[in-house]
């Protein structure tokens, strides 16, 4: 919990306050004048700022302080304390931002309630800065296989537009990024992108978080679609979105106005909405977890991202730009991969997707040697590896087979493998393992090996496209 700065020129008084909020729970810093509340403030800025509005000795007295703070720290809520309080001083006090102002002699009690609900406001106010605070998070995309191409195609096709689109695909494989990439390329690109990060919002607090909270004695906190008016708001699993926010998120679909928590003035927004989900919404329609009318509102271009198993030719480039990435981040070594691991990593099972690979090349990094490229041995599943996370796709079963059962499985599981690792071009796993095309061709026959290919191509269509080529 952030703390509280108390400023005033009587230490009795700035001493008192603190014993009685450090009885509270809190934790708390003292000034005696202006030159010691701005040092302490831009030393770390504190979750709120009680503020005495006349200050002797002080280069500053209270308002200027209220205004300098208001001014570089717009988040810190400013509680106004006066012994010689008036409604002109307290009137000038708000309009210059502060959160509520109390006249000494105070009423304990009082003074309690305002800092509970300050501290209140502070807290939300930060947690909505964490909620936004991958506003900037990169929005570049990188791959080459042909399933990434396609959605690169369709993500094109909607960025200049207004349109409402529906992110479908497993967890970790990269919805957020095509949700940043759709923004950064449409003509909201200069306005917020707010990510709502449904699955990790309490529901009890879900509303106040969207819609923000007006009160006659806290004033009015924006919620993250105030934050986002003009841009992108971005559902992030709209699944987990609580039933009762679902129907209020419905009618800002409708009429793009709300009303704050505690609010009676409905609050116009100008919003682009993008939503995602790694579950079966039409499921969840059916086990009355999800409205239908949101669903059909939310999904009116549904695009589906990709699964990493589905883009195995891109592995190799998104790790070299984790290693980069790590690298300028981290200051983890600048490595190469090298050509058996990446082989390693396209055979691979993927269940967590980019995310998964992102975490597996930090642990490379991490644990293995500074210098030289990745290896086989830093890799997962293998030597020194000590996790199943990530083992190679050949099935154990083989062991219990005869010899040339186990063989012909073998060599089946293999070479689908390698298939499935190139994206289905037969000339480029023919160069790999070491065979003639028309020599894969017939061993392919032979093994019965009509699947496994890209976007649900057989092997023999393949054949057939290459054939012609």
């Amino acid at each position: 919990m952030s703390d509280i700065l108390i400023v005033d020129d009587e230490r009795d008084i700035r001493e008192l306050i603190s014993d009685i909020l450090k009885d509270e729970g809190y934790s708390t810093r003292l000034a005696g004048n202006s030159d010691e509340a701005m040092s302490a403030i831009a030393t770390e800025q504190p979750g709120l700022l009680i503020l005495d509005i006349w200050l002797k000795d002080s280069n500053m007295d209270g308002i200027d302080i209220l205004k300098t703070v208001k001014r570089d720290y717009p988040d810190v809520p400013v509680v106004i304390i006066s012994g010689h309080g008036n409604i002109e001083i307290a009137v000038a006090a708000i309009k210059q931002g502060a959160y509520d102002f109390i006249e000494k002699p105070f009423n304990i009690d009082q003074l309690m309630v305002v800092i509970r609900r300050g501290m209140e406001t502070s807290r939300l106010r930060r947690e909505n800065q964490a909620l936004r605070r991958r506003e900037t998070a990169p929005s570049e995309m990188l791959g080459g296989s042909a399933a990434f191409r396609a959605l690169v195609s369709q993500l094109d096709k909607v960025t200049k537009s207004n349109g409402r689109v529906l992110l479908t695909g497993p967890a970790g494989s990269g919805k957020e990024l095509a949700a940043r990439y759709i923004h950064a390329n449409s003509l909201r690109s200069n306005a917020p992108f707010v990510c709502v990060g449904c699955a990790s919002i309490e529901a009890d607090r879900m509303e106040e978080v969207l819609f923000g909270r007006e009160s006659a004695d806290s004033g009015v906190t924006p919620g993250l679609l105030e934050e986002a008016n003009g841009g992108v708001i971005y559902f992030d699993e709209v699944a987990d979105m609580p039933p009762g926010t679902q129907s209020k998120i419905l009618r800002v679909l409708v009429d793009q106005t709300f009303l704050r928590v505690g609010g009676n003035e409905k609050v116009k927004v100008d919003l682009r909405v993008l939503s995602s989900t790694s579950r079966n919404l039409e499921a969840e329609i059916a086990a009355e977890r999800f409205r239908s009318e949101l669903y059909h509102r939310l999904n009116v271009v549904p695009i589906a991202v990709p699964s990493l198993e589905e883009r195995r030719e891109d592995i190799p480039a998104l790790a070299a730009h984790f290693i980069e990435m790590f690298h300028k981040t981290q200051g983890l070594p600048l490595r190469d991969l090298s050509e058996e691991a990446a082989a390693l990593l396209q055979t691979m099972r993927w269940p967590g997707n980019v995310r998964q690979l992102r975490n597996v090349i930090e642990r490379a990094l991490i644990l293995g040697d500074e210098t030289g490229p990745i290896a086989v041995r830093d890799l997962p599943g293998e030597a020194g590896g000590g996790v199943d996370e990530g083992r190679v796709v050949l099935s154990g079963a083989i062991a219990t087979m005869p010899l040339r059962e186990a063989r012909e499985a073998f060599e089946r599981e293999y070479l689908l493998t390698q298939i499935n690792r190139f994206g289905g071009n037969i000339s480029r796993t023919a160069e790999f393992v070491g065979m003639e095309r028309s020599a894969l061709h017939r061993k392919l026959k032979s093994l019965a090996v009509m699947s496994g290919v890209r976007n649900g191509r057989s092997g023999e269509d393949e054949m057939e496209s290459e054939a012609a080529d």
